[in-house]
């Protein structure tokens, strides 16, 4: 008996851990896509679509006027402070010159069981002076307390 409740134990054990590791907030899912010169990600609502576009945007440097962040977060609770959702972009310029800059948006945060999304957009002059994205991370803030992130394989 003290076998099968062992065993039932370290079965269950690595499933607890993560529900655990995000108990303030976490950010799910980052989905950075670049925008053509009319502002738009897609020709059409089409998931399948939107990917042969961005993969044509992304050959093409000239077609594009900025990139959008998609972020996905959650938090298990109303939060006691602001929350502000933070991007953190690292590039080359042409001249082969590091760049980084940031971007922050606050967020309304109603907690609960749900998921939410927040758009976020580099733009205008800043992106055409930017350069190539090279890495990104994003972080998830209660006031001055991190409370989720993710970022990408070169960060």
């Amino acid at each position: 008996m003290r076998a099968v409740l062992t065993m039932v134990v370290a079965c269950l054990l690595p499933t607890l851990v993560p529900a655990r590791a995000w108990a303030g907030g976490a950010v799910l899912k980052v989905l950075p896509e670049y925008l053509d010169l009319k502002g738009r990600n897609s020709l059409s609502p089409s998931l399948y679509e939107r990917d042969v576009y961005q993969v044509s945007l992304r050959e093409h440097p000239e077609r594009r006027s900025a990139v959008r962040f998609y972020i996905e977060w959650k938090t298990r609770k109303p939060a006691w402070e602001p929350l502000l959702v933070r991007v953190e972009l690292r590039g080359i310029t042409e001249g082969r010159l590091p760049r980084q800059t940031v971007l922050e948006q606050g967020l309304n945060n109603p907690g609960g069981h749900f998921t939410h999304w927040a758009e976020i957009t580099l733009n205008g002059e800043a992106y055409k002076t930017f350069g190539a994205i090279t890495a990104w991370r994003v972080t998830l803030w209660e006031g001055q307390k991190l409370i989720g992130q993710q970022k990408s394989f070169l960060w």
